[in-house]
């Protein structure tokens, strides 16, 4: 399989003539590179006016293999090809690089580009992406393909040092500036002509080096006053180094990789509705950063919380009263490492009465918007700390733990929680305090541990009776003055102190299954299931042209081919009761077909948009500006891989998801709504 590299964009804060003059000293060998032991130059150009400049390299390279592998393929070093291609006019370096050993084994290209920052001339913007395919090497393809990597990511983390280290050599050799490039002065036809050049050269003179030495300015009063001077690592610029490592963490180049490509592609299929990248960072993670498992959670989690609005649901939903009185958890300062701490007072509440009196689905929707909250106050921190902060600490005390927590389904709506959380909150949860575990507690455990990640198991510490106040209990990691004063401490907590609900707030099952089913299905949404041979249609009416169709769908599982027709005449209506050729319905939702069999495309039936391939995964909105009344139809088709593509090999993604579906059905998630002309903005 292809391994692929992407990193983020490295800023130099100085100018890119500088730069280049500190890149040139890398050859012929650079002694920072040990594995780097020389290169020879096998084609040169430059440009008559010396702004182009091209040059070929057969770079040697002493790869640090074990020596077995290394008399096994016959070679003691491995030859690069390496192309740099300045542009001086642009102020532009762009660097391709192969492999030359092994090409018919090995393939790896790498593309560098130096270019100047958007927004400021005086600094220099780098970034890299490279490729590794190992077509076979001897039985050894796992090994080399860890060794590369491992020494490829290696020379990464070097590079940025590399060039620092350079600049300041060239600092102390008294290089301070490197004059831009300019065009070759033009041979002067009069004394006047050459007068104005003169001047013209005496004006340039302010930027001489030496001059600027003499009167002691420093770098910054030669940089151009009207130039902006941008906040590097602001989240505007979400590909910079030093946006990552402030806001992110520090996260080694393959998971900075990673991370980018990921949210490239999130870009090509989401459109506008890209989530953070702490949020891309934390799905990574729970999948130890291996980006296909992780964007298929992630697509799933995505498509969860527009089905159910998840984020919307601090500024749209409110809590029940009986859960503000009765829920014995909120929000309370935060733990040492400046994550959000939340306290659950679970002992002290009812979940018996809460489940009663709410249902499952109320008190499952009231922990999303205490998530949501944590993920609100994680963002905050991290502006107010200084440093990355993705996860909060939850301390629950256990104090009153009895056997009516474990009601059964009090127990089944809680693990019914934890399934939802963990599927769409990975890696938020950075440590739980279970403090004054009774005896209950074991059974509970044993109840509820199989439904909890390995990951997210490895961050609970438990305290029996008062163990939490000796050695390495809370005092380590909270404060003690936000100790909360149920657990001995000296800060007031206001967390409500829960209690038993009223009997009288109980509802009956049919009223609680009503709210359930009214709390899930407020959604404007709907599912539906595309089988091969039976597409999923849907009808709409225009009474006045130029009218506007618009969509929004989520390809939830498999491809499909996105049509739109348009008919004079209205199709006849679903046969709710067949199975065949009108109507399927399923649990993943459901099928209806509208264009009889009989119908013929061109004649009964005529298409209005150009076919649309839409891959798993992907999220697609778009419009249609209707030029004739009648009925328009809007079908969503099995898409089937073709045996082999016409113009390329078929992907290596596009084999691996092919393999992946096992069976002939797809699934997605749509919402449409018809607007008048006069009130469409795009």
């Amino acid at each position: 399989m292809v391994q692929k590299y992407q990193s983020p964009v490295r800023v130099y804060k100085y100018p890119f003539e500088l730069i280049m003059a500190a890149y040139e000293r890398r050859f012929p060998t650079c002694p920072l590179i040990p594995m780097f032991v020389g290169s020879d130059t096998v084609n040169e150009f430059k440009s008559e006016d010396g702004a182009i400049h091209v040059i070929e390299r057969r770079c040697k390279l002493d790869v640090d293999a074990p020596r077995l592998l290394k008399k096994i393929a016959g070679v003691d070093f491995v030859y690069f090809v390496q192309k740099n291609s300045l542009n001086s006019r642009e102020r532009t370096l762009h660097i391709e690089a192969h492999n030359e050993t092994f090409s018919n084994r090995v393939i790896i290209n790498e593309h560098c580009c130096y270019t100047v920052h958007p927004e400021n001339e005086d600094w220099t913007c780098f970034e890299q992406s490279a490729s590794l395919d190992i077509k076979s090497f001897f039985g050894f393809e796992s090994t080399v393909e860890k060794i590369a990597m491992k020494q490829y990511t290696s020379n990464i983390k070097k590079g940025k040092e590399i060039i620092e280290y350079y600049l300041h050599q060239l600092e102390e050799e008294g290089i301070t500036f490197v004059p831009r490039w300019t065009p070759p002065s033009i041979t002067p036809s009069s004394e006047t002509s050459s007068s104005s050049c003169k001047k013209q050269a005496a004006s340039m003179a302010v930027v001489i080096p030496d001059a600027a030495l003499k009167e002691g300015l420093s770098g910054d009063a030669l940089s151009s006053p009207s130039a902006p001077e941008p906040v590097v690592g602001t989240p505007d610029d979400k590909l910079d180094a030093d946006y990552i490592k402030r806001y992110l963490g520090d996260l080694t180049p393959l998971q900075e990789s990673c991370l980018i490509r990921l949210r490239q592609w999130l870009q090509e299929t989401h459109k506008g509705k890209i989530p953070k990248d702490e949020h891309i960072l934390r799905f990574l993670r729970a999948r130890d950063f291996n980006i296909d498992k992780a964007r298929e959670i992630m697509c799933q989690s995505l498509t969860w919380r527009k089905q159910h609005q998840v984020d919307y649901i601090l500024d749209t939903w409110t809590p029940p009263q009986v859960l503000q009185d009765y829920y014995a958890g909120g929000w309370h300062h935060h733990d040492k490492d400046g994550r959000p701490l939340y306290v659950l007072r679970l002992g002290q509440m009812d979940t018996k009465g809460l489940v009663r009196a709410l249902g499952e689905e109320a008190l499952l929707r009231y922990v999303l918007s205490i998530n949501e909250e944590g993920l609100r106050r994680c963002e905050e921190n991290t502006k107010v700390f200084g440093r990355p902060i993705s996860s909060w600490t939850c301390l629950v005390d256990l104090e009153g733990l009895n056997m009516r927590h474990l009601w059964r389904p009090g127990v089944k709506a809680l693990l019914r929680i934890i399934e939802v959380v963990e599927a769409n909150y990975p890696e938020t949860l950075g440590r739980l305090l279970i403090l004054r575990a009774p005896r209950v507690f074991p059974v509970l455990w044993t109840l509820v541990s199989p439904f909890i990640d390995d990951n997210t198991r490895r961050k609970f510490l438990i305290y029996a009776g008062n163990d939490y106040q000796g050695p390495g209990g809370l005092l380590d990691y909270i404060d003690k003055e936000i100790i909360p004063d149920f657990l001995s401490g000296e800060c007031m907590c206001e967390v409500p102190e829960g209690g038993l609900v009223p009997k009288s707030l109980y509802r009956t099952a049919e009223e609680l299954e009503n709210e359930d089913l009214k709390l899930w299905t407020e959604t404007i949404y709907q599912s539906a299931s595309v089988f091969k041979g039976a597409p999923h249609e849907i009808l709409v009416q225009i009474v006045d042209a130029s009218s506007v169709i618009t969509w929004d769908f989520d390809v939830c599982k498999g491809d499909i081919v996105f049509n739109i027709y348009h008919s004079k005449r209205s199709p006849q209506p679903p046969k709710k009761d067949s199975l065949g050729a009108h109507s399927i319905t399923s649990p993943g939702g459901n099928n209806v077909q509208l264009i009889d069999k009989v119908w013929q495309l061109g004649r009964d039936y005529s298409m209005v948009e150009s076919p649309l391939i839409c891959k798993e995964g992907e999220s697609v909105q778009g419009s249609h500006v209707t030029r004739w009344p009648g009925f328009y139809i809007l079908q969503w088709k099995f898409h089937s891989m073709p045996a082999c593509a016409a113009s390329s090999l078929p992907r290596v993604d596009d084999v691996l998801a092919s393999l992946q579906v096992s069976s002939h059905k797809c699934k997605v998630m749509y919402y449409t709504e018809v607007i008048g002309s006069e009130d469409f903005r795009g």
